[in-house]
């Protein structure tokens, strides 16, 4: 793949992943510290493609500057996921961000206090793989266990968290869901 190949995918994954996760170029361009004209012209060929515009791209996308630039082979199939721990959550995307869905698994490990509940415009759906998990949806406490799944619109207030053990699960959200919780 030539330079300009690389280039011009690189441009066209930055406008997927933008479009995809639902950003305006004035909320790219806001997250990005780069100006909607910058970043419409990166997009479009008219502007260079250097690391510094690169880089606060891919970080205000959440996706790296390599898979930005990666030329495609089997590795565009195979997913090795990445650890990131959030005090008792510790989450592996499933998935690449550029789809209209994110897949991921996640680790809870057992609080005192239930989380806080929150609100956002989407649909979030999970399995529980191992352990018991407490799903606040409103005022209701429901107990989700091993093996069992839950679908909720996330108009609802809702927090989860394990119950007495380590809890794991994996987690589908749809586009607004996927913001809601990877853009916190």
């Amino acid at each position: 793949m030539t330079s300009t190949d690389v280039e011009t995918l690189a441009r066209m994954r930055l406008r997927s992943i933008r479009t995809t996760l639902g950003y305006s170029l004035d909320e790219i361009a806001e997250r990005s510290n780069l100006s909607a004209s910058t970043v419409s012209r990166i997009e479009t060929g008219k502007r260079a493609l250097s690391i510094d515009v690169l880089v606060p791209l891919a970080e205000a996308l959440q996706v790296s500057v390599d898979d930005l630039l990666r030329a495609e082979d089997d590795d565009d199939v195979v997913i090795r996921p990445t650890q990131r721990t959030d005090g008792a959550r510790t989450t592996w995307a499933l998935n690449r961000v550029d789809g209209r869905t994110m897949a991921m698994k996640m680790r809870l490990e057992p609080v005192s206090e239930i989380p806080a509940t929150r609100v956002h415009p989407g649909f979030d759906w999970f399995l529980v793989l191992e352990g018991r998990v407490l799903l606040q949806l409103g005022e209701r406490r429901i107990e989700v266990a091993q093996g069992e799944a839950a679908e909720f619109s996330t108009m609802t207030p809702h927090a989860i968290s394990a119950i007495d053990e380590p809890a794991e699960l994996v987690m589908i959200f749809d586009r607004e869901g996927q913001r809601a919780h990877l853009h916190r």
